[in-house]
């Protein structure tokens, strides 16, 4: 992963012990009673959108959360992303990025409630849903009774939730609602689990009402739900199957509405018109019901923490997140924006907020983007991982995150040998000895041709992971090679591993530069501002901008641009890095807007 949280600000917290009981100012701040949500005792409405911390630069947290507000809503609803915080194995931080404390308090200082989403697991197409690849490398009964999966579940919980407990709306904070776990219906039955989950909430002092989340179909219901948690609804369109679906006098909520949706690599730009959106809001809220809209501001997957799906084939998710939200990936206020606005005017009676100004952006620009070293340069500069293995290891053995990994192997071969890879997770350039071979692809081809006169030399696999699969049975599922490398039938012995900076490797590379590989482009800007920048010509590629990662460009689309946020910028000379797998394109360009390439209209069920 990029060095992500070492470039965010330099705010921090430390743990805060959990109130007692006498401290409590007042009862928990909502609940439910014969259909409706309760505010201290008077009925109330959840006007909620979501923004995720871990994808908005935390210098631009108070300006989306203002945004929001703007918007209409009073509640802004937030997942905790476990991996985000605890990337090794009991090193647990909430500094940083990672201060979830002072991204709720900014919340509340702004006049918005928080709904909370701390579940072990999120989905929200981020790397395998938010659980930790340590953990999800060695167990396999993920979101379950299992011990070993309960026994990670509650440390990371006695760490984080103390922390929150303070913040809650019983003891002066805007925490007002809590998610128990998230779609857990269409994933499993496990109702220990489930019970298990609400019951460390409370046990450790989350007071406030607790909820779950499902889709709306009877079966999910059945399975996601659990006794003293308010049932919720997440779809697009299914007003009249929620309302039908209630249960025990619960409330309407959908607290996943989703007004647009996200992409993945290789196909279209998904959009939701603003009437589209809008109606089925707007019938929800006749209903008597409460919202959350997914996504009000959707952000960005920076670095390598975008997710993936997969149906008959690997989905990996985009670098963006924008979502076709109301509030866009750079805070850009667009005619949802204004729609949701009037929608939720009547509703508050305390008024709104005055609309903000639209976000300023660099001028259009462009610099050539200037070849510094070949791939296998890279690979060759970076120092091998452990002792050779008589078998490639997976990432999770290696203890690699996501990203690049080099698999290096002395090989002789007959003449019109044929080269395979079985479990290829996700995609590999091949090389023999300084020769180029082709690529193979997880649900692609994963066998191609060795040279036809035979012979001996250095095989060379630069294998990527696209994206942790985040929802669904192969949530956790490995990377790298799964299980070998034939030549024929023979298995290929003797491996070398080299795990692929994510820091921009310039500087230790040598070489003479080509058609894949480093290369280096700089910008003089007169003043930090947000900018898109796009990569003509360019394959598939890893951006930092000033030393941070932001993510990928790859040729295949939909998306064209990379959001680069203004506090990532300085005044003066700013540092390009690109590193192409696929052939590098000429020049770097600095955008006035994004471009997320051709569009389909997406409404859901």
């Amino acid at each position: 992963m990029s060095d992500l949280l070492a470039a965010a600000s330099d705010g921090s917290s430390t743990a805060v012990a959990a109130p007692t009981a006498a401290a409590v100012s007042g009862a928990p701040a909502l609940s439910w009673h014969d259909g409706e949500i309760l505010r201290d005792g008077v009925p109330h409405r959840i006007l909620s959108g979501s923004i995720h911390y871990f994808r908005v630069h935390p210098d631009q947290w108070e300006d989306r959360l203002r945004r929001l507000a703007a918007m209409g809503a009073n509640t802004v609803d937030t997942y905790v992303a476990w991996n985000f915080h605890e990337r090794v194995e009991g090193d647990i931080r909430f500094d940083g990025w990672r201060d979830v404390e002072r991204f709720v308090r900014l919340a509340g200082e702004v006049g918005l409630d928080v709904f909370l989403r701390p579940s072990p697991y999120i989905c929200a197409e981020w790397s395998n849903g938010g659980l930790p690849f340590w953990l999800t490398g060695r167990v396999s009964a993920l979101r379950t009774s299992d011990p070993a999966f309960l026994a990670a579940v509650d440390a990371w919980y006695d760490a984080l939730l103390p922390r929150l407990v303070p913040l809650q709306a019983a003891y002066g904070g805007p925490i007002v609602a809590i998610q128990v776990e998230n779609e857990y219906g269409s994933f499993g039955s496990d109702a220990a689990y489930l019970a298990h989950l609400r019951d460390g909430l409370r046990r450790r002092g989350m007071v406030e009402m607790l909820t779950t989340a499902d889709g709306i179909t009877p079966d999910m219901i059945a399975h996601g739900s659990v006794p003293g948690a308010m049932t919720t609804f997440t779809f697009g369109t299914g007003v009249p199957v929620a309302a039908s679906l209630r249960r025990h006098g619960e409330a309407l909520m959908c607290s996943e509405l989703w007004g647009g949706w996200f992409d993945h690599w290789g196909e279209r730009h998904h959009v939701r018109s603003a009437d589209s959106m809008g109606g089925t809001i707007r019938e929800l809220l006749d209903e008597g019901g409460s919202v959350s809209l997914y996504m009000a501001h959707g952000g960005t997957n920076f670095g390598l923490w975008n997710g993936a799906n997969h149906d008959l084939v690997l989905q990996p998710t985009v670098t963006s997140y924008d979502s076709d939200a109301p509030i866009g990936e750079d805070g850009t206020l667009g005619e949802k924006f204004h729609a949701l606005r009037a929608l939720f005017a009547p509703y508050r009676a305390d008024g709104l907020p005055p609309v903000p100004d639209q976000p300023r952006r660099q001028s259009a620009a462009s610099a050539p983007l200037e070849p510094r070293a070949g791939l296998l340069d890279v690979v060759r500069a970076t120092p091998a991982v452990g002792a050779l293995s008589p078998r490639p290891l997976t990432f999770e053995q290696l203890g690699a995150e996501d990203g690049l990994v080099a698999y290096e192997a002395d090989v002789s071969f007959p003449d019109d040998a044929t080269l395979t890879v079985d479990g290829l997770h996700d995609r590999a350039i091949v090389f023999f000895d300084d020769r180029r071979l082709g690529v193979l692809e997880r649900d692609g081809e994963t066998s191609l041709a060795l040279p036809v006169d035979g012979g001996s030399g250095r095989l060379t696999l630069v294998v990527e992971s696209l994206g942790r699969i985040n929802y669904g049975p192969y949530t956790g599922e490995g990377k790298g090679i799964m299980r070998g490398v034939m030549i024929g039938r023979r298995l290929v012995n003797g491996w070398t591993h080299r795990l692929l900076p994510q820091t921009a490797p310039v500087s230790d590379t040598v070489g003479s530069g080509g058609t894949d590989g480093l290369a280096i482009a700089e910008f003089d800007i007169a003043e930090p501002l947000d900018a898109w920048l796009a990569f003509p010509g360019g394959g598939k590629g890893l951006v930092w901008l000033n030393g941070f990662l932001l993510g990928r460009y790859w040729s295949v689309g939909p998306q064209e641009t990379l959001y680069a946020p203004a506090p990532l910028w300085r005044a003066g000379r700013n540092e390009i890095v690109v590193l192409d797998t696929d052939g590098l394109g000429a020049m770097v360009e600095i955008r006035e807007a994004p471009s997320f390439g051709e569009t389909e209209e997406f409404i859901g069920s």
